[in-house]
């Protein structure tokens, strides 16, 4: 039987919460995998492991709270079994990989129980690998082959680690709306608050036939993506055109942005009840465009009693690109479909709005009429992950 074991991080500090954070990792990891199969899932000593094949690490690699996983032998928590297994290992890696010419053993010893120390058993475990294979030599710095011996309620040996995600499991941090647009910054603003282990309920405001059903299909996308990280999501999509339309008559160029931006808090607002969410998240990164500045963050802020968290605050384009790569929504957000605000950025926007300057230019706008009539034609759909060829790299 072939195993995988996953570690994780900051679960460890939790004290007497860590149960609740260990039980809902360990949910979710099975969730994650329900469809291919019974594979037994079972946490001892500090560690998941998962009885099934390889093939399930595309899965186990995305789920939330896990830091790095992986493939293991198992065996008795016995020195001639662990000798055995490591030279195995060894031997399987040179042939798959001729060029391998040092290895290192490294062993934790969780179980105290057992007779030799962890140095010990690096350095026996050593001595029989290079008995067996004297082309290769021991070096502890930078080796081709790294074997990973874990020696707890049975011994875990390993020569391939794989960083998983890490942060908190899906979950156990509350519930939140997200604002997001078919750009590259709010989906991972979602993701970076999602890894944090907050249910994240996406919101979308479309404003057809100013944009194309292209763009919704677009965020879509993008949804089915942070959903093989983070589980199926509700996502709305709400009806945001009579808005913008009314905007773009009444409220002074400059400014067209911003109300549009506090309408859509407002909106959030009310969604927020229905949802049960304490929040709401946006991609917002601080001066990137002229209307994420402090002053613009400020009026916007003053229109809803939801905290409003900013996960891309003091991150820079090259950064949120960086991340938006390693998670797999770069691609998707590229494509050449536009969402309502980049459709109706002005040449000139206002930098630096007062907020009485804020409320005065939405003081003709028929505002609970416009969030009533937009709820009403909105909708909720259920969003599955959508398994695709995973991205390398998204650890912290």
């Amino acid at each position: 039987m072939a195993y995988i074991l996953l570690r994780y991080g900051e679960i460890h500090l939790k004290g007497q919460n860590q149960r609740f954070f260990v039980d809902r990792l360990v949910r979710n990891v099975r969730e994650s995998i329900a469809d291919l199969g019974d594979a037994q899932v079972r946490h001892a000593f500090g560690r998941i492991l998962v009885d099934s094949p390889a093939e399930l690490i595309s899965r186990l690699r995305k789920v939330f709270g896990i830091v790095s996983l992986s493939p293991v032998r198992v065996v008795a928590p016995a020195f001639p079994d662990i000798a055995s297994a490591a030279v195995d290992m060894v031997g399987a890696a040179l042939a798959a990989r001729p060029g391998v010419g040092t290895f290192k053993v490294d062993t934790r010893r969780a179980d105290k129980r057992f007779p030799l120390t962890s140095m010990e058993t690096s350095r026996e475990v050593g001595q029989a690998i290079w008995e067996r294979f004297p082309q290769v030599r021991a070096r502890m710095d930078h080796p081709d082959l790294l074997v990973k011996i874990d020696i707890r309620d049975q011994a875990y040996l390993s020569s391939d680690t794989i960083p998983g995600p890490g942060g908190l499991p899906s979950g156990t941090g509350g519930r939140a709306l997200a604002l997001i647009s078919g750009g590259i910054d709010s989906p991972v603003a979602s993701w970076l608050a999602a890894r944090r282990g907050m249910t994240i309920i996406p919101v979308h405001c479309y404003s057809f036939p100013f944009t194309s059903e292209r763009s919704k299909e677009k965020v879509l996308d993008l949804c089915r993506v942070l959903a093989g990280y983070a589980g199926p999501l509700r996502v709305w999509i709400v009806f945001f055109t009579d808005i913008q339309r009314t905007i773009q008559l009444s409220v002074p160029e400059g400014l067209r942005v911003l109300v549009m931006r506090r309408m859509m808090m407002r909106l959030v607002e009310r969604l927020a009840e229905q949802e049960r969410a304490a929040a709401v998240v946006t991609g917002e990164s601080l001066g990137q465009v002229a209307s994420q500045t402090i002053e613009s963050i400020a009026a916007i802020n003053a229109v809803t009693r939801l905290p409003v968290l900013r996960p891309l605050i003091g991150a820079d384009k090259t950064e949120i690109v960086a991340r938006a790569e390693a998670i797999g929504t770069y691609e998707i957000s590229i494509r050449p479909y536009e969402d309502c605000c980049s459709l109706f950025v002005p040449p000139h926007p206002r930098t630096q709005p007062g907020l009485q300057e804020a409320d005065e230019a939405e003081r003709g706008l028929p505002v609970g009429a416009l969030i009533d009539a937009a709820l009403q034609r909105s909708e909720r759909l259920t969003i599955t992950p959508r398994w695709a060829r995973d991205p390398v790299g998204v650890g912290s």
